[in-house]
């Protein structure tokens, strides 16, 4: 069977649309989580700000089996959180929600850490000439705070998408390699492994995977690149209007 007549069959679009959900649900559930996180991170200091600090970037440090072990004790059918859950109808174990929830985790660093740094570099005089013209602080933030972020921000959100694509240890320990519910693309790949005459099948998820992230990537600096642009004029327009 060809390249392409692979990439046709069901089993494998299957594995190929899953991944995009899960990758795409949880890279827009993790933004505002992230924002509100690395606005706190970057613009305030608290008592407590070194372990908030400690726990978003815990994820990074720790294998991922251990992260996908602790999902089980919160979130599986008898844990703290997921017995209460499951009273509700919701069962997040083996389902392909949990496999949103487990990438969510590992890549919420990855979103936080360029969202912290560029509410912690820009220029601060910007937001305190839009407040002296009488703007309230949400739009402050929205207006002004949030367009001169979007750079940071885009850039997060890319990586915690690529991150969310080739998520493993916490997924296949928290929801298993379950076909058509859990499996995506790393666990296809490493459950294709372990099966005779099935190389074809895992080159070509490998080049979907590596396509996917490098499309993502070309893809951010595009927009970054074109953000900054617009920033650029936006500022040249502004001097020549004070001139």
């Amino acid at each position: 069977m060809g390249m392409f007549e692979m990439l046709a069959s069901d089993s494998m679009q299957q594995i190929l649309l899953l991944s995009f959900k899960v990758a795409t649900l949880a890279t827009v559930l993790n933004l505002p989580f992230a924002l509100c996180t690395g606005w706190v991170l970057a613009r305030h200091n608290f008592l407590g700000k070194v372990l908030l600090e400690t726990l978003v970037q815990l994820p990074l440090v720790l294998p991922p089996v251990v992260v996908g072990y602790l999902l089980l004790i919160l979130f599986g059918v008898e844990g703290w959180i997921g017995k209460t859950l499951t009273s509700w109808g919701i069962q997040l174990t083996f389902h392909w929600t949990g496999a949103v929830l487990a990438a969510m985790v590992m890549a919420f660093p990855l979103m936080v850490q360029p969202v912290r740094l560029a509410f912690g570099s820009m220029d601060r005089r910007l937001e305190s000439m839009a407040a002296s013209l009488g703007l309230p602080p949400y739009q402050v933030f929205f207006r002004v705070s949030l367009p001169l972020a979007l750079p940071g921000i885009m850039m997060g959100m890319v990586l915690s998408f690529c991150r969310s694509l080739s998520e493993f240890g916490a997924t296949i320990t928290f929801v298993g390699a379950i076909p058509g519910e859990t499996l995506t693309l790393p666990l296809a790949i490493y459950t294709l492994l372990q099966q005779p005459d099935a190389a074809d099948q895992v080159l070509l998820l490998v080049c979907c995977s590596v396509a996917l992230s490098v499309f993502a990537l070309f893809g951010n600096h595009w927009l970054t690149q074109r953000q900054a642009r617009q920033l650029q004029d936006s500022a040249n327009q502004t001097d020549v209007a004070h001139a």
